[in-house]
């Protein structure tokens, strides 16, 4: 099952699809809600496919990799390290990514992104599954 945000006309909602499916079945209410289906289906050809979440901010994780850690001539902290990124940085599949006139290098790399679906604070690692609500890529 693949989760949706998307544009239909002027109207934003969300939606389920299955893979391969050409249809979205809308739902009423967001992700984080508890939402129920609305019986109304839509052709996914018709909608505008946005930004799957709208993340009060994005919490990171650097160089937690050893192959990305050795091309900054480093080793995997011990520690996680953490960085933020604001929220505008999550963006539809088909939107433009826009870059500043002041940008001189621009980075890029295919990541999972983690989906937390509810408040979620002192999670032992075994209960976290309990929380999130999917996975997308960044």
């Amino acid at each position: 099952m693949r989760l949706l945000r998307f544009r239909h006309g002027d109207r934003i909602a969300t939606g389920v699809t299955d893979t391969g499916d050409d249809t979205v079945r809308v739902l009423a209410g967001t992700f984080f809600e508890d939402p129920l289906p609305t019986g109304e289906e839509l052709p996914l050809d018709e909608l505008h496919l946005l930004a799957p979440v709208l993340p009060s901010k994005l919490v990171c994780v650097g160089k937690n990799y050893a192959a990305h850690a050795a091309e900054f001539g480093m080793t995997v902290p011990d520690e996680p390290l953490l960085f933020l990124k604001p929220s505008t940085a999550v963006i539809g599949p088909s939107d433009p990514i826009t870059l500043l006139p002041i940008s001189r290098r621009v980075d890029y790399e295919g990541e999972l992104a983690v989906v937390i679906g509810r408040l979620a604070k002192h999670v032992r690692a075994e209960d976290a599954y309990r929380v999130i609500l999917g996975y997308t890529c960044a």
